[in-house]
């Protein structure tokens, strides 16, 4: 019995190898949850505008962005695999926001696109839980800071604009 236990305990043991220390294991919280806070930012403002893709979809992207290139660089991958990581990963999300585009003939039979801001907005959390990975937290915050102001301060400045025209499409 002693003899299970112990193989037991030792097979758990190395199944967690990943983390060696407590450095490491903090290394790992501190991006997963960066990455997760910013995404959550950029979520809530989209949901608190009514889009689609909203606060768990921000914060699911961004975390799962963090979390390949995290395994990715624990697991020894060399810088030019790495590259690789972050492409596919990037490739991926586009697959993702390109289900958020919608396109329709709108009145009159003029195209109207939809889900272009969604998009790109899915796509840059993608990013910036890239940068959660990969350790450049001061980048993360920085880039949500702007995409916070994009959102946020853009729109305002294009409604109070008397020149603006009606869009061919809308970006939601």
């Amino acid at each position: 019995m002693n003899d299970t236990l112990h193989a037991i305990t030792s097979t758990i043991a190395s199944e967690f190898s990943d983390v060696p220390d407590a450095a490491q294991a903090t290394r790992i919280v501190v991006r997963l949850f960066l990455a997760a806070v910013l995404g959550g930012l950029l979520g809530w403002q989209r949901e608190a505008n009514g889009k689609a893709a909203g606060l768990r979809t921000h914060m699911l992207v961004a975390m799962g962005s963090a979390l390949i290139v995290l395994v990715s660089l624990q697991s020894g991958v060399d810088t030019a695999n790495a590259a690789r990581v972050v492409q596919g990963v990037i490739t991926g999300v586009g697959f993702l926001g390109a289900g958020a585009i919608l396109k329709s003939d709108g009145e009159n039979a003029v195209p109207h696109v939809k889900g272009l801001t969604t998009a790109a907005g899915l796509w840059l959390t993608a990013a910036i839980g890239v940068c959660a990975g990969l350790g450049e937290e001061a980048t993360a915050v920085i880039s949500t800071i702007f995409a916070l102001l994009i959102l946020s301060v853009i729109p305002m400045l294009t409604k109070s604009s008397p020149s603006r025209q009606t869009p061919k499409s809308d970006e939601t």
